[in-house]
């Protein structure tokens, strides 16, 4: 068994690591936001505002002015009940809207969000930067092969089994233990299978319980032995708004104040909505830390 004195990260500070992002390398010394864009009708706080090219163009412009420096493309959404889509209908939502980002943008990274190896083939061909994938190489088994055939950075999740059984609600005897031991197994086999660059999401609004995701806020230091840079996601996810009695739209000022929590204890990359108030909710931290 892995015990809390194992896994902790005593000077989370003092890990640095760089991303190969399809050629370019990205020093990680800082906090990176990582931008929402959601391609989808039925996102549950967005759901139909940027699926279209000019829309989802001038969100992405939005989302890089605001502060942004890399944009996470979700061509379908993965909230409770959602529309299931294949590959191909992921593809054709996508259309051009990769390499038009690329072509207006070139200095933004593109993040794909998808479980399906083929749609990270369509997505590396069209430019993206790295692969964000819920499910771990679960929910399609070539998506490791693939990830390794294009050596990109690649986002692991922790999450059910299944893509039926995903918010499926568990009460793990102890959350940090159950997720380091996810990753150990997962990263392992990336590694096998040639990818060199990992970032380990501990996978809040998924499938685990309101106290299992405060606590793994609390012990976001413990997370994935300080071997690789960890995001955190949390932006308008409701073990925060529910016990609050509030919507996903009204609790900026409680998310950045776990923002703050969680670099503290060593996270890199945040995923956000709201993208310039967290940019301007970091800062302090940056400057505290000099880190700016």
């Amino acid at each position: 068994m892995i015990s809390n004195s194992e896994t902790r990260n005593p000077h989370p500070e003092t890990h640095n690591y760089t991303l190969n992002c399809n050629g370019r390398l990205v020093e990680l010394d800082t906090p990176k936001i990582m931008g929402i864009l959601n391609l989808t009708p039925d996102s549950f706080s967005d759901g139909g505002k940027f699926n279209s090219e000019k829309s989802a163009l001038e969100h992405a412009e939005k989302l890089l002015k605001d502060g942004a420096e890399i944009i996470d493309i979700g061509p379908q959404s993965t909230r409770p009940n959602a529309e299931f889509l294949s590959s191909k209908q992921e593809i054709d939502r996508i259309g051009n809207i990769i390499s038009q980002i690329k072509k207006e943008f070139p200095e933004a990274l593109i993040s794909l969000d998808t479980f399906y190896a083929e749609t990270v083939k369509f997505g590396f061909n069209e430019g993206i930067d790295m692969i964000n994938d819920i499910s771990g190489g679960q929910y399609d088994d070539q998506m490791f092969d693939v990830a390794g055939e294009t050596k990109l950075p690649y986002i692991l999740m922790h999450v059910n089994l299944s893509y039926e059984t995903m918010h499926d609600k568990v009460k793990f005897d102890d959350i940090t233990l159950e997720v380091n031991r996810y990753f150990s197994q997962k990263t392992n086999e990336l590694l096998e299978k040639g990818v060199k660059d990992i970032i380990l999401d501990p996978g809040f609004g998924f499938g685990k319980t309101v106290e299992d995701q405060m606590k793994m806020i609390g012990e976001t230091e413990y997370l994935g032995f300080g071997k690789f840079p960890l995001l955190i996601g949390i932006s308008r996810k409701s073990f925060i708004y529910k016990p609050l009695g509030k919507s996903p739209m009204d609790i900026n000022e409680e998310t950045q104040k776990l923002h703050w929590k969680v670099l503290e204890q060593g996270a890199k990359i945040l995923r956000v909505h709201d993208v310039a108030e967290t940019a301007v909710s970091i800062r302090p931290f940056c400057e505290k830390n000099k880190k700016c």
